[in-house]
């Protein structure tokens, strides 16, 4: 990667390439990284890179994706953490694009713009009775558990028979919180509203359904084995659902992972039941075709009984089951959503772009703006997979850059005062040093790592100077 071809930029103007970043989860994060390490390749100032974060704290689906039971997932902020560290990197947290800026002011003080709004919301699952009391949406449950400070800080936990619709990890993340006590959780960050609803949570079964078979799940080995380690969940899988055709198996031996997980699950077919409190059923080969309801709240789930095709794929058999569920969280990926000023494939739930560069609706540039993460190649894959997206983003930010009309204002007192003036209330990294100190100091009586603060005034106060 390269930074010459920018050089007629820098040299006329003698100062750094001024870059915000719309989003300051693993994507953009990574996206600032590759900026400055591109920096060693050319002689002169180099970048100067704004985080522009809706949240008062960093990190993204990192704080506010990733179940509090995985603290090894979570152990990637360390590596975050270098980057926010570095001189040529500074957070403006708390401050909601749309709302607070725009992309026209953006332009004012900014060269380049890079969006890496991730995706936060759930895809829609087109079935009858999904509007009915008791029929939820995954992310919105684990921006529950995880404090996020947008939503209600209560959940609906009366169902002692839970369904989870699909086969990936965020499906094992809520059937794992689902099926675990709430003293199982309590010594991780969960905040103290979250821990008195699991702790009345009446889930004694929770049934995770796919639609396909165990060569097509989409769980990561890892993930999958860990439901196994609560003394709590016994893991039922039913043997008539380990089954395999030419497509399984080519995917098994293609895959080493894809293997694993069927290792796993064949694994748990065939042993004895254990007798933990808990249940919690994998089914495969059983599509979802309607939520069934009463008085307008769920009381069951229909799926039909699917068969291998020899391609891996399934088709319907005409055989319908009716399940006892009084609950159904739908974990079937997640969308993006549309960003003010930008051209939005509301089908894909990307913005369109071409290795980066967002294109208007005729296939034109537009001018100086890029995607990358989740918003610009949707939501698959993991967190790994966004370096790769963010060094293809800056690769083509850095050769465009010649062209740039560059910003009118690009001193760095110049957002902040922007930002003073119309008394947006907006945190730095400092701030976050003090929150997590603050946060950490919360955990310690209990001999926890930390306790998560969720109201987002507490947040803003705890990261103000002498107040943590």
């Amino acid at each position: 990667m390269t930074m010459l071809g920018r050089s007629t930029l820098m040299t006329d103007q003698n100062r750094p390439l001024r870059v915000a970043i719309v989003g300051a989860g693993p994507a953009g994060i990574y996206a600032a990284d590759a900026l400055m390490k591109s920096d060693h390749n050319v002689s002169g100032p180099g970048v100067s890179i704004d985080l522009y974060e809706r949240m008062p704290a960093p990190f993204g689906l990192i704080r506010y994706g990733v179940a509090p039971d995985h603290p090894r997932i979570k152990g990637i902020i360390t590596a975050l953490h270098k980057v926010l560290d570095k001189p040529q990197v500074r957070l403006l947290g708390n401050i909601d694009y749309g709302t607070d800026i725009d992309l026209e002011t953006m332009r004012r003080f900014y060269d380049a713009v890079i969006f890496s709004t991730g995706a936060n919301a759930d895809r829609a699952l087109n079935i009858p009775g999904i509007e009915l009391d008791g029929s939820y949406g995954a992310a919105d449950f684990v921006s529950w558990y995880d404090g996020h400070p947008d939503v209600p800080r209560t959940w609906p936990l009366e169902a002692e028979k839970v369904a989870v619709l699909g086969v990936g990890n965020v499906a094992l993340d809520v059937a794992r919180v689902l099926a675990k006590t709430g003293d199982e959780l309590l010594p991780t960050e969960i905040p103290a509203n979250v821990y008195e609803g699991l702790k009345a949570n009446k889930a004694v079964e929770v049934h995770v359904f796919g639609r396909r078979g165990p060569a097509q799940a989409k769980f990561t080995p890892l993930e999958l084995r860990e439901l196994d380690h609560s003394p709590n969940i016994e893991v039922i899988v039913a043997p008539e659902d380990i089954d395999y055709d030419e497509g399984s198996e080519k995917a098994r031996r293609e895959s080493k992972q894809v293997d694993m997980v069927a290792n796993t699950l064949q694994d748990w077919a065939i042993r004895d039941a254990g007798d933990r409190p808990h249940k919690l059923f994998l089914h495969f080969f059983e599509s979802p075709t309607e939520i069934l309801g009463e008085g307008g709240s769920v009381v069951g789930l229909r799926t039909e009984r699917t068969e291998l095709d020899g391609t891996g794929n399934v088709k319907g058999t005409g055989k319908y089951t009716d399940w006892d569920v009084q609950a159904v969280y739908r974990a079937v990926g997640y969308l993006s959503q549309n960003i003010a000023d930008l051209p939005f494939d509301d089908l894909a739930g990307t913005i369109p772009n071409e290795a980066g560069r967002v294109k208007n609706t005729d296939g034109s540039s537009v001018d100086a703006t890029y995607v990358t993460g989740w918003i610009k190649r949707g939501p698959v894959g993991l967190i790994g997979h966004t370096k790769g997206d963010a060094n293809e983003t800056v690769a083509n930010l850095l050769a465009d850059a010649p062209s740039f009309a560059g910003a009118t204002e690009p001193s760095e007192d110049a957002v902040v005062a922007y930002l003073e003036d119309k008394k947006v209330p907006f945190t730095t990294w400092d701030g976050w040093y003090r929150l997590d100190a603050h946060e950490r100091s919360l955990g310690e009586p209990q001999g926890r790592e930390r306790v998560k603060v969720v109201e987002r005034e507490d947040m803003l106060r705890a990261s103000e100077p002498d107040k943590a």
